[in-house]
């Protein structure tokens, strides 16, 4: 089964705050790299989403949650938290592996 994958408005806040924060403290270079090869591990989220693990805060959704890690090379840097609904993965926030887990109020769409 194919799953239409959708990215919310947090998530995407997210991940232009991670693009700055990479421009600004690492290079313009690293910065789009990263978003280039972010997209693509969204999408592939269309296919055997539930492959990946449960987030640690998946009892905060009834339909739970789940995290795909990414990173530039072997190292895992950030979560990609979404999850499965019917026919659709909705990626709900992208947030950095140092970063503390969600609270509920993290998880609402403003």
């Amino acid at each position: 089964m194919s799953y239409r994958v959708l990215i919310t408005g947090p998530a995407k806040r997210d991940l232009r705050a991670i693009v700055a924060w990479w421009s600004e403290h690492r290079s313009t270079e690293q910065a789009q790299r990263w978003y280039s090869r972010i997209y693509p591990a969204i999408a592939a989220l269309s296919e055997q989403p539930d492959r990946c693990p449960l987030a640690p805060e998946t009892d905060l959704l009834p339909s739970g949650l789940r995290q795909l890690h990414f990173g530039l090379s072997r190292r895992t840097t950030h979560r990609i938290l979404f999850t499965i609904v019917g026919g659709e993965v909705r990626v709900l926030r992208v947030r950095h592996t140092a970063q503390n887990d969600l609270s509920a109020d993290g998880l609402t769409e403003s």
